[in-house]
């Protein structure tokens, strides 16, 4: 690898056999864990907000590289360092991968509280983010949505199949 190449720029399979992750198993997962996000927000009192948007702003920090959904789906977020060196997300990474999604809600929960129509502005905010980090994964040939490319991360596929059953 000369330093003109970006470590992006490499198939994902040369470190560690690594295969990128298909769009189908990245959408269950997403789906998976804005359900926690859902949940977390209606079911605990006054504090969901928070415990909502903390869960996802580290939520692919958690179990070395996995979300809740990543993990039940088989997925990994990846950070290439340099050649040599691949290393699961930290809780720094998540942080910035997430943080399109986390303007998306902290927006959903101050246009939320507007009388009657709030409700609206509110879905509509939150259907422009996912709509747009959809389009950019879509459109880019290394799987990367913002996100990804703000915390230079990658979804990868672990396995076949997600939990660890013998």
């Amino acid at each position: 690898m000369n330093v003109t190449e970006s470590l992006f720029d490499r198939p994902l399979s040369e470190p560690k056999d690594l295969t990128k992750a298909g769009l189908l198993n990245r959408l269950i997962a997403r789906t998976i864990d804005f359900i926690i996000v859902a949940a977390l927000y209606e079911i605990i009192p006054k504090v969901g907000f928070f415990a909502g948007l903390t869960y996802l702003l580290i939520a692919d920090g958690l179990f070395e590289g996995r979300s809740v959904g990543k993990k039940l789906i088989g997925l990994r977020v990846m950070v290439y360092k340099n050649a040599d060196k691949v290393t699961a997300c930290s809780f720094r990474e998540s942080i910035q991968r997430n943080f399109p999604f986390a303007v998306g809600f902290i927006l959903f929960g101050i246009l939320n509280m507007i009388p009657l129509i709030g409700w609206l502005f509110s879905f509509i905010i939150v259907a422009v983010v996912v709509l747009f980090e959809g389009l950019v994964l879509i459109g880019s040939e290394e799987g990367m949505r913002l996100g990804d490319e703000l915390a230079e991360t990658h979804v990868v596929a672990e396995k076949q199949g997600g939990l660890d059953v013998p």
